[in-house]
C-alpha cells in the first residue's frame, strides 16, 4: 500500500476528531496521555496510534493544522491586493477565532516542526508587508509585528467563548495603531 494517497474522507475526519480532543485534552492537562486523548475522542487507543506515531507526533501535527488555518485566513483577507488596514481587521478577527480554538496548541512561540516553522515563517513575512504597507518605509516592521502579536495574545486569551471577534479585531488594531489611551 502506498503512504502518499490521500486520506479516506473518514480517516481525515477520525484525524480531525482525535486533534480536536487532543486539543480540548492538553489544555485542560498539558500532561495527559494517548490513552486519555483516545477516549475524549470516542476512538480505540489503536486509532490513534495508527494515525499519530507518538504524542509529539500528534502534537506536531496540531501545530501544522493550526499555522495552516492561520495561513489560509491570512491568505483569505487578500494581503497583496485589499487595503492594508481591511486586511489586518478581516486576518485578526479570523486569526482571533483561531487563537481560541488551538489555545494549547499555539500556546508555543515557535512550533516543533520544520514544516509548520516554515508556514509559520511564510504567515510572518506576509504580516511584515501588510504592515510595511499600513505603517510606512521609517516604522520597525519587526517591532510592529511583535506588539501585534502581543495584543492578538492577549484578545485571544482573555476572550470569552461568545466574544465578537471583529470587536476584539477592532481593539487589536486600535491599540496598536493609537495606544491604550485611543487618542488619535
Amino acid at each position: 500500500m502506498g503512504h502518499n494517497r490521500p486520506l479516506r474522507a473518514d480517516a481525515e475526519r477520525s484525524m480531525r476528531a482525535i486533534m480536536a480532543a487532543a486539543e480540548e485534552v492538553l489544555s485542560g492537562n498539558p500532561l495527559a496521555t494517548m490513552e486519555q486523548v483516545a477516549e475524549a475522542a470516542g476512538v480505540a487507543r489503536a486509532t490513534v496510534h495508527r494515525r499519530f506515531a507518538s504524542r509529539e507526533a500528534l502534537i506536531e501535527a496540531m501545530e501544522l493544522a493550526a499555522w495552516r488555518e492561520i495561513q489560509e485566513a491570512v491568505l483569505a483577507a487578500r494581503p497583496h491586493t485589499a487595503p492594508a488596514l481591511v486586511v489586518l481587521h478581516q486576518a485578526t478577527a479570523t486569526i482571533v477565532q483561531i487563537k481560541l480554538g488551538w489555545r494549547f496548541t499555539l500556546a508555543r512561540e515557535l512550533p516543533l516542526s520544520q514544516e509548520a516553522q516554515t508556514v509559520q515563517a511564510e504567515v510572518m513575512k506576509v504580516c511584515e508587508a501588510v504592515f510595511g504597507k499600513l505603517l510606512g518605509p521609517d516604522a520597525d516592521i519587526v517591532w510592529a509585528r511583535q506588539v501585534y502579536l502581543a495584543l492578538l495574545g492577549e484578545a485571544a486569551h482573555s476572550a470569552l467563548p461568545d466574544s465578537d471577534p471583529d470587536a476584539l479585531a477592532t481593539k487589536v488594531i486600535d491599540t496598536l495603531m493609537h495606544g491604550v489611551s485611543g487618542r488619535t
